[in-house]
């Protein structure tokens, strides 16, 4: 009977998400709760250019709203990965050394998208082979003028990039 009512929650919590508005999240996205539930914590595998969505499915800030990441320097101000944390990703991802600017610790959900610094929304994506985490910037870039210019809602922004960025991007003529 538990697992019934878990799912159920899940199941309105995700409608509740899809059904957003173009300018906010749901009340039921508690700070840093992931879109998905987070399955894995270790023996992550990175798929070319996407994470492992068992250990990385995406995570965001409660109540963001898109016109607060769109005012001037709102990433700067929420962007917190600590050393250790970073760490950790790279461990659970199987990565014991790596040389410099072979990965970097990135956000699934940009900050610039309203995805939080919790470890259900950080991967080491790699820059080789492209497309890599150059690519993948320049998206989210694009897809956080869309959200801005409001072309986009920014539910559907955070999904394309937690489901499956490189889709996306191709799909915008990578931007």
């Amino acid at each position: 009977m538990m697992l019934l009512v878990v799912v159920v929650l899940v199941v309105r919590s995700r409608a509740a998400f899809d059904n957003n508005s173009a300018t906010s999240l749901p009340a039921s996205q508690s700070a840093g709760a992931p879109l998905e539930l987070r399955t894995k914590t270790a023996s992550c595998a990175i798929a070319g250019a996407l994470p492992d969505h068992g250990c990385t499915p995406g995570e965001v800030f409660e109540g963001v709203l898109a016109v607060k990441i769109c005012a001037s320097g709102y990433a700067r101000s929420v962007r917190d990965v600590p050393v250790a944390e970073k760490d950790q990703v790279y461990a659970e991802y199987g990565i014991a050394s790596r040389q410099p600017g072979q990965y970097e610790v990135d956000h699934l959900i940009s900050l610039e998208l309203g995805g939080s610094n919790g470890i259900a929304n950080l991967w080491p994506e790699a820059t080789e082979p492209r497309p890599g985490y150059h690519e993948k910037d320049r998206f989210e870039n694009y897809l956080h003028d869309q959200v801005c210019r409001g072309a986009i809602s920014l539910s559907a922004a955070q999904r394309r990039i937690a489901e499956d960025w490189l889709k996306y991007w191709n799909e915008a003529g990578e931007p």
